[in-house]
């Protein structure tokens, strides 16, 4: 017996410690305690509790459960059942029995479909007599339901490596009791196999092993239910990848604090895809969590969840070629807590007391109250306040008992209890007075002694009564006639109710009390209890008296109403008062503006009425009072309405632009003024557009935000944009266009940035204000400044600030010091060149704040006595080509930089060019400005003052900025066309720039044609790089008048034409002109036309006309030694050039050269564009010359040789007869300086300009590509192959020589200059005495060209893409001696080549005198020494 009780009560500690009861123990401690301080006479709390509560409980049907419960109290409890709040009848059932310590068992639970007589909420009720009933929590039993299948397994299949998912949803009642079978054994679970809480099998990382048979099996009593089998498929790796895709995403969950939280996530692909996780947007690393564990598959399993761990989860699965995304909501739910439990509460009748009562949960729980297991309902004597308390008001000896605070919410309810004993009247209450006693209590919580106690109060009257206060007095008791030591309480009740309530006087000796919150007319009984130390005395007699009836006024008006109809009306009704109090006269209705503190009203007649002329979008609260005869009565209580929105009145404000980079423009805008939004404003619409697109609008919506980043805008073009608010109604007016362009390149962050362009120091007494420009060199990235200082030296402190920063004030310094300061631009590639600044602040005894650096400054007014200080940070903002914001601050200004009083800014600014330029001045009323009407490409300089009343700062420290270009709006001036002299063909066209170059002029096309109403793409263009003022074109036609126009070109494009200018071509060449430059067509004195076919198309740009004098005929036998001579030198050439390939060769250039075959003509590259072309050789005068034909970046160079014809049939084979028209002679040479840019426009005068040049698929950059193309066609009969970086020395003033004389180039010609494959065997003839070359010059070949952006016919040229057909015959060009042209076919293989080198049918012209053959002849000899010599070396 003594080792039970022992138990019992260890138990009934372990369970107090939990719930936070008192323990036995311990309440008998307390109540020994208080029986040692009281006595006998106190009764003290008697500890009752549950010592166990029941707790939900899963069953299946056919299973016995015990809900347990047990309770705590020196008398042993009487425990009773209730279930879904009714009493269970235990003595007659049979199935449903108490045990011994007050568990209930159930035997055999019941259930089915239409019978659940067990599933339901149980509560266990505990009773001591004479003391009271206490309840526990509710505890739900569930009965799983009967086995059912919503989806079973499926057959499927998995390749190796990857993960599967079998599904077996079954009621969630009964996912507890599935398991799985594989080949009908049970299925051993693992980290990489694991069962769903749902029921589902994911099998992750499958190997062969995982094939197979599969099905899941609910076993929840009696006999087990199987699913359906479903086969299980493993294939091997794939080969090919394949789609990334989920085959079971994770699904929002809702578990309570503590329970484990499983997201499935299962995603298949190839390459096999990896799974992470994140939790609102932030990483979650599961690697080393004790509680977030990544299961095989990618699932996550949350353990003891917390409330923290509430969010969003995201499962990311990635395979290297496609990432996906799924989301889930993980919600935590919390059981109701108690955060203050009742306490124990000693009172007397009468008093008004408060059971405390404090609960917590997720969701948030509702708090009932029960009294000896009985619920307490509401009423005027027991209160619900603050939400969970409860009131009791005028005690009664009934109201003992054991009180209950019962919180629930939708997971769980507890429960906490609190006794209260009422104690007679002589009994001092024994301890200090609780919390949760009311203030009229407290004058009795002294303890009593024995003495005399007082008599009645005498006289007690009510000496100010209405309708709902009654004001009592009376006088001192006999037996104390002072009374100064007195306290009085004031016992009180209704008529007929014996529930009394207490109210006492605030101070001792006071005689008299307001009795408020009492109901009119309405009769109440009142008598006054005087006390002393000893306690209460005897009691006066009862008065009674009633409260007046309330004034015969109206009562609220109910059902008040208001509806607003409009943006500016709102509609008010209600009804008849219920206590009208005889006839409504009229109705008065007020209105007033939330936040206002003045009322409007308006009298109305009947029971509605619309009030107009609001603000839009505004708060405004209503009140209606009626009147009747007596007057104006109860007020109701105030509606609140809002007016409807509308669309915005005004345009946002204060929109800028900024220029991120080539491609994106962040907008900054602000609000609409203040009163004009008519709404929430919901976010803002974007318009934007190509200023040279104006109809084709793009529309962007974004956000509340006040900014926006425009990105995929193309480079160098001008946008503009506008900005509208958006409410729900619509969209308010727009902003005035805007306009930006962007940059055409992106900003260089590969180095440091430049030096800041200027740094001004102003100093004061304790501190600095530093200001600065950013550095000239705009194009490289700032990230930020770093502001170096410290005295003597700048190193001591450094501050770093952002980009767009133009000032900082350093504060904290010493006076009268001399202090270095430092300024460095810095991006991330580090910090850029410093600039140095020293000033010394200002002594103590200094307080002016004229800035003593401005004050003799230029333009500068001497400052008044007290002069305002200058605006600081002046920062101008380029915005477009015309447009500059001017920015600033203001250190007189509060550090929100609102302005508040009258002053004004003033803001001037000029340009240098020219040097007497005036200022230009506007004022503004906020911090910046907006100039426009600027000039583009012009640097402007911007200084503000301030100005408030009659005192005016000095103009601030300078700001600068450039505007953006534009392009050219006048052409270029004063054009004209003069012929050169000495060539007829050849004419001059000189200009000057134009007016408005809108900035740096990178180039001018010259356009012309014998139509002046041709199209303009008919005329022929010839590009002039760079800023030259002349321009030569050649080969134009006799007897001609041509046309001429210029327009000029900048980084922003092409400007306007000039206007035409006419020019005559003379009627007849010069006679000193050499027969070899006549153009291609025109005959001499006694030559014939020649008939060379009809698709015959002599090649363009470097083709030359044929020359066609008569002549003698020369001596047949000088004509052999020349031909003997030239097919000596030619075999002599081949061997070199096969000994230098051969000597040269090394093991290391095997690998690299390039193997170059001839079958049937046709050239076959291996390998790409890198092949190495065989070297060609070019024979200058007196000297002879390697020059490797240097490597296309064009992996399809464009041929630039003598263009090949398409088939055999293009070509006329020419016979002797024709000799004299066909020939051809090469201009191998060109001017560089003697001769600008020489070009010309045979084959193609009066037709429509067949261009042969190679287009770029680029837009035009403005670095100009000095890539030189020489790719000509390799000779044919050669397959001599040399390294190219064995040549490059070779090549050098001949590269120097292309680069120097086409340097700018980056447009395209309307020719091309042929360079001939076996020009290099040609022998060069002694200049003529008129001709215009510089022998010490070699041919420049054409260089890589840009396209423009005009259109541009095409032109189809040969390229070594093409080399793949067979080759038609080849003209051979004789450069040196002219009119001689030979066609030879490409030879198979070296053998056939060298033979026809040795034999080429060379036709010599007709007109060379003897004498001079022989000079040819003795020239030839030295060329063959200058071969020996290379031989031999």
């Amino acid at each position: 017996m003594a080792e039970g009780r022992a138990r019992r009560l260890l138990g009934s500690l372990w369970i107090a410690l939990l719930l936070g009861q008192p323990d036995p123990a311990g309440a008998a401690a307390r109540s020994g305690s208080q029986s040692l301080h009281t006595g006998s006479l106190v009764r003290t709390f008697t500890p009752f509790y549950f010592l166990v509560e029941p707790t939900d409980i899963l069953s299946v049907r056919g299973a016995s459960v015990i809900m347990n419960c047990s309770a705590y109290c020196e008398t042993s409890p009487k425990i009773e059942w209730k279930k879904d709040g009714t009493f269970l009848n235990l003595v007659s059932d049979d199935r449903r029995q108490l045990l011994p310590d007050g568990s209930l068992l159930i035997n055999s639970v019941v259930h089915s479909k239409h019978n659940k007589p067990d599933e339901g909420y149980y509560q266990c009720v505990a009773t001591v007599e004479s003391l009271g009933t206490i309840v526990s929590r509710t505890a739900k039993l569930t009965v799983a339901g009967l086995p059912r299948f919503s989806s079973q397994p499926e057959a499927s299949s998995v390749p190796r490596g990857s993960s599967a998912i079998l599904n077996c949803e079954v009621n969630a009642d009964l996912a507890p009791f599935v398991r799985w079978e594989q080949e009908r054994q049970p299925l051993l679970l693992d980290e990489r196999v694991f069962k769903l809480p749902s029921g589902a099998l994911i099998i992750s990382n499958a190997t062969d092993t995982d094939g197979g048979l599969y099905r899941c099996v609910i076993e929840s009593g009696g006999t087990p239910k199987y699913s359906d089998e479903a086969e299980l498929k493993v294939l091997p790796d794939p080969e090919e990848p394949q789609d990334l895709i989920f085959v079971r995403q994770p699904s929002s969950l809702t578990k309570l604090i503590g329970q484990n939280a499983v997201f499935p996530c299962v995603a298949v692909g190839f390459p096999v895809p990896y799974i992470r996780w994140t939790r609102n947007e932030e990483e979650l690393i599961t690697e080393g969590s004790g509680r977030f564990l990544l299961l095989a598959g990618g699932s996550l399993e949350i353990s003891e969840v917390t409330e923290q761990d509430a969010g969003t989860y995201t499962c990311i699965a990635d395979n290297g070629n496609d990432t996906i995304e799924a989301q889930a909501e993980l919600t935590v739910q919390v059981l109701p807590e108690f955060l203050k439990r009742p306490a124990n509460i000693y009172a007397y009748e009468s008093m008004d007391i408060v059971f405390e009562c404090e609960v917590t949960g997720k969701p948030t729980p509702t708090v009932k109250w029960v009294k000896n297991g009985d619920m307490v309902i509401p009423s005027d004597y027991f209160k619900i306040i603050k939400e969970h308390n409860l009131q009791v008001l005028g005690l009664v000896k009934s109201d003992e008992g054991f009180y209950q605070c019962i919180a629930e919410n939708d997971v769980g309810n507890a429960q906490a209890g609190a006794q209260l004993i009422i104690l007679d009247l002589d009994v001092a209450i024994p301890t200090l007075p609780p919390t949760s006693l009311t203030s009229a209590t407290n004058d009795h919580l002294a303890p009593a002694t024995t003495g005399p106690l007082p008599s009645a109060p005498r006289d007690v009257v009510a000496t100010l009564v209405s309708t709902r206060f009654i004001r009592l007095t009376w006088r001192t008791p006999v037996s104390d006639p002072q009374g100064d030591n007195l306290t009085y309480s004031i016992f009180y009740t209704k008529e007929g109710i014996n529930r009394e309530r207490v109210e006492n006087t605030s101070r001792p000796g006071e005689t008299q009390v307001m009795i408020q919150n009492l109901m009119p007319e309405t009769v109440y009984v009142f008598r006054v209890v005087a006390q002393n130390k000893h306690g209460p005395g005897e009691s006066s007699a009862p008065l009674k008296v009633a409260t007046q009836p309330e004034v015969q006024l109206p009562g609220p008006a109910p059902n008040i109403r208001a509806l607003a109809t409009s943006p500016t009306s709102v509609t008010v009704t209600w009804e008849t008062p219920l206590s009208g109090n005889g006839e409504i006269q009229n109705y008065k209705l007020y209105h007033m503006e939330k936040g206002q503190d003045t009322e409007q009203d308006v009298d109305v007649a009947g029971l509605s009425y619309t009030i107009n002329g609001l603000k839009k979008y505004t708060e405004y609260s209503f009140r209606v009072v009626a009147y009747n005869k007596h007057g104006p009565g109860v007020s109701t209580q105030d509606v609140v309405v809002r007016t409807l929105s509308d669309v915005p009145s005004a345009p946002p404000q204060n929109l800028t632009l900024e220029v991120r980079n080539s491609k994106s423009i962040m907008l900054h805008w602000q609000p609409p003024p203040a009163g004009t939004h008519s709404g929430q404003i919901t976010g803002y619409k974007i318009r934007y557009r190509k200023v040279s697109r104006k109809s084709d609008v793009t529309e962007s919506i974004g956000g509340t935000q006040l900014y926006q980043l425009i990105e995929g805008l193309e480079r160098g073009t001008e946008y503009s944009f506008r900005v509208a608010a958006l409410t729900v109604n619509g969209t308010g007016p727009a902003t005035d266009w805007v306009s930006a362009e962007t940059f055409e390149s992106d900003l260089d962050e590969t180095r440091v940035p430049e030096v800041p362009s200027s740094l001004h120091v102003r100093p004061l007494v304790t501190s600095i204000v530093v200001s600065w420009t950013p550095p000239e060199n705009q194009n490289i990235v700032v990230r930020g400044y770093a502001i170096g200082y410290g005295i003597g030296s700048p190193h001591a402190q450094t501050i770093k600030v952002d980009y767009k920063q133009r000032y900082y004030t350093i504060e904290n310094l010493d006076p009268s010091s001399h202090y270095v300061i430092t300024l460095k631009a810095f991006n991330n590639v580090g910090e850029g060149i410093p600039l140095y600044e020293s000033a010394v602040t200002r002594p103590h005894s200094d307080t002016s704040e004229v800035d003593l650096f401005v004050i003799n400054a230029p333009y500068t007014p001497v400052p008044d006595p007290s002069p305002m200080m200058p605006p600081v940070g002046v920062q101008a903002s380029i915005l477009s080509h015309d447009t500059i914001r001017i920015t600033w601050a203001d250190n007189s200004l509060p550090k929100n930089q609102k302005i508040t009083d009258a002053r004004y800014y003033t803001v001037r600014w000029k340009t240098n060019i020219p040097a007497n330029t005036k200022y230009k001045t506007a004022n503004a009323t906020t911090l910046s400005y907006l100039v426009t009407g600027l000039k583009p490409n012009t640097l402007y300089e911007f200084s503000v003052m301030v100005t408030k009343g009659r005192r005016s700062s000095t103009w601030s420290m300078t700001a600068h900025g450039t505007t953006f270009e534009l392009v050219p709006t006048s052409p270029p001036k004063d054009v004209t066309v003069v012929s050169k002299e000495g060539k007829p063909r050849t004419i001059i066209v000189n200009w000057q720039p134009p007016s408005e170059a809108n900035g740096k002029i990178t180039g001018y096309i010259i356009y012309y044609s014998t139509d002046v109403n041709a199209e303009i793409h008919d005329w022929v263009i010839e590009p002039v790089v760079g800023n030259r003022l002349t321009h030569q074109i050649q080969e134009l036609t006799l007897d001609t008048p041509y046309y001429f126009k210029i327009q000029a070109r900048n980084s922003k494009g092409m400007g306007p034409m000039s206007e035409a200018v006419q020019f005559r071509t003379p009627k007849a060449e010069s006679s000193d002109k050499m027969p070899n430059d006549q153009a291609l067509g025109s005959a001499g004195k006694g030559s014939r036309p020649v008939d060379i076919g009809p698709d015959y198309k002599p090649p363009l740009g470097g083709s030359n006309s044929p020359h066609g004098s008569p002549t003698s005929p020369l001596d047949s036998n000088m004509l052999l030694v020349i031909i003997v001579s030239v097919g000596v030198i030619t075999i002599v050439i081949v061997v070199i050039v096969a000994v230098f390939c051969t000597r040269r060769t090394t093991s290391h250039q095997k690998k690299k050269r390039a193997a170059c075959k001839s079958v049937n003509g046709s050239h076959k590259y291996k390998g790409n564009s890198k092949d190495v072309k065989p070297p060609d050789l070019w024979i200058h005068h007196e000297r002879l010359e390697l020059k490797p034909i240097d490597k296309s970046p064009d992996p399809n160079p464009i041929m630039t040789d003598t263009p090949i014809p398409r088939n055999s049939q293009d070509i006329t084979p020419v016979d002797n007869s024709m000799d004299s028209n066909i020939h051809q002679r090469r201009n191998s040479y060109r001017g560089h300086e003697s001769e600008d840019s020489m070009s010309t426009l045979a084959g193609r005068r009066g037709m429509r300009p067949k261009m042969m040049m190679p287009f770029d698929s680029q837009p035009p950059q403005q670095s100009v590509r000095n890539t030189p193309s020489t790719d000509t066609m390799p000779a044919s009969s050669s397959q001599t192959c040399a390294d190219h970086q064995d040549l490059e020395s070779t090549t050098g003033s001949y590269l120097a020589n292309a680069q120097d004389e086409d340097s700018a180039q980056n447009l395209p010609t309307a020719h091309v200059r042929p360079s001939h494959p076996l020009k290099s065997f040609a022998v060069p003839a002694v200049p003529p005495a008129g001709s215009s070359y510089d022998p010490a010059l070699p041919s420049t070949p054409l260089l890589t060209q840009q396209a423009l952006t005009h259109p541009v016919h095409s032109v189809k040229t040969a390229s070594i893409g093409t080399l793949g057909r067979t080759r038609p015959p080849m003209p051979v060009v004789v450069p040196s001696a002219p009119d001689v042209q030979e066609t030879t076919r490409m030879l198979e293989d070296s053998e056939s080549t060298r033979s026809h080198l040795l034999s080429p049918s060379f036709h010599l012209p007709q007109n060379y005198e003897p004498d001079e053959l022989t000079k040819e002849m003795a020239h030839l000899e030295g060329l063959m020494k200058d071969l020996n010599a290379i031989t031999t070396a």
